[in-house]
């Protein structure tokens, strides 16, 4: 059902059952998927796909050119993944051809008010931002991430699978995957994040592991790559040590301690 009051452009596609609320605005070359249904005074611009079964409310902007001065007005896009729910007032803009044109939020994210997604960006699958945090350009944010209210991640850093980012904290440097942090003005390493671990079901195995790994990387003294030696020599090579030790290794803004 579509008010009567919004404003869709003739060219964008609606499936039959999608929901649009008085005064939203929706433009051309959108596509909305089956099962979504969009609040009032929600503008959604060109080039966005919004998956089935999302939910988005009042005031919400997706789809907005970028913040970027290097923006030349070239077509890119943003895609939101099936379930995702995006509430009041969030911005989500459009990638850059530096970028490679796209961003992107993953499946059954929790976009809550007044968060930004800037250029770029990608997040996994059931990631949640809290009221304003807040995503610089070309910032990737692993699955299960969370990032507390008015945290604020510098451009291209990136937030490993897992990760809990507390509120207010200022993200200059990599959050490893599976690990707290917080603080400003700048982050620091508090430990595993076991309870998310927990919650999620990681094994007394995995979450052994995981601690021995932290303890060897992060508190033992070591230079990162002797940390990584030391791991790779001592700790049973299961997926989520892999995953760790390959995040720190590819990261290029450096790995917040």
């Amino acid at each position: 059902m579509i008010h009567p009051t919004a404003v869709v452009d003739s060219r964008a596609e609606i499936d039959s059952d999608v929901e649009i609320g008085p005064f939203s605005v929706i433009a051309r070359d959108v596509q909305i998927h089956a099962g979504t249904t969009i609040g009032s005074h929600v503008t959604i611009d060109q080039y966005t796909t919004i998956g089935p079964d999302c939910k988005i409310f009042q005031h919400a902007a997706i789809g907005a050119v970028p913040q970027d001065l290097k923006f030349e007005g070239e077509k890119s896009v943003v895609k939101i993944g099936r379930g995702t729910t995006i509430r009041e007032f969030a911005t989500i803009h459009r990638g850059t051809k530096l970028g490679g044109g796209i961003t992107e939020v993953g499946e059954e994210n929790l976009l809550m008010a007044y968060i930004h997604i800037a250029h770029n960006c990608f997040t996994g699958r059931k990631v949640i931002l809290a009221n304003a945090a807040s995503l610089g350009g070309h910032i990737t944010v692993g699955d299960c991430a969370i990032l507390g209210a008015f945290a604020g991640v510098h451009q291209f850093a990136r937030i490993g699978d897992y990760a809990f980012v507390g509120g207010m904290t200022a993200v200059t440097k990599d959050i490893p995957p599976y690990v707290l942090a917080s603080g400003t003005p700048r982050a620091r390493l508090h430990g595993l994040n076991t309870v998310g671990l927990k919650r999620h079901r990681f094994s007394a195995e995995t979450m052994t592991a995981l601690k021995k790994t932290y303890r060897i990387l992060f508190r033992s003294g070591l230079t990162l790559n002797e940390a990584i030696k030391t791991v790779t020599a001592r700790v049973d090579q299961i997926p989520e040590v892999v995953n760790l030790i390959e995040f720190i290794k590819s990261s290029e803004r450096g790995i917040t301690r």
